[in-house]
């Protein structure tokens, strides 16, 4: 999280929330954030579910710096990536159990996705292929949603400082790599 309007911020937590699949922790990591309403928000919540944890930087070390604060502190065999204004749809979560679920071998896993505006109007939505190995050295095709085996993200190392921008791209190529 890092300075984040708080409408966006209380609709990414909400989402979480809102999981029907409520076996979760959810990891946030403020970026050193200027504006106070950040850190009154994380703590509002996670007073109000211990699945909430959150670590306060006391510096900005930027989106791999705060992805790697945030992985520091989760305890789950899963990680699934969200940032602060992002939604998830209520079944998100569930629908990456259930594959789990059914391909207990699973390393990682990723899912189409949408945006959605300003009223809450979904549009242009990715709807993503098979993995292809080609595919992915060619282009970004993970982004969100997509979770990984905690243990291997912690191998490699975690998000790659310096890859800002891309951090996301980086760190599915080393995962494919290493699995």
């Amino acid at each position: 999280v890092y300075n984040v309007e708080e409408k966006w911020l209380r609709f990414c937590i909400e989402s979480v929330l809102g999981q029907i699949y409520e076996k979760w922790e959810f990891c946030i990591a403020d970026d050193a954030s200027p504006s106070p309403h950040i850190r009154q928000i994380l703590e509002e919540y996670a007073a109000k579910d211990t699945r909430i944890k959150v670590v306060f930087r006391k510096e900005n070390g930027h989106i791999s710096a705060a992805s790697n604060s945030a992985l520091e502190i989760a305890t789950g065999e899963f990680c699934v990536l969200l940032d602060h204004d992002d939604e998830l749809s209520p079944d998100a979560l569930f629908y990456v159990v259930k594959e789990l679920s059914e391909f207990p071998e699973t390393s990682f896993i990723y899912s189409d996705e949408d945006l959605i505006d300003i009223n809450g109007k979904r549009f242009a939505p990715k709807f993503k292929p098979d993995f292809s190995r080609d595919l992915m050295y060619s282009l970004n095709l993970i982004t969100h949603l997509s979770a990984y085996r905690t243990e291997i993200l912690r191998k490699i190392g975690g998000f790659r400082i310096g890859a800002e921008g891309s951090q996301d791209y980086d760190l599915a190529l080393r995962v494919i790599e290493e699995i």
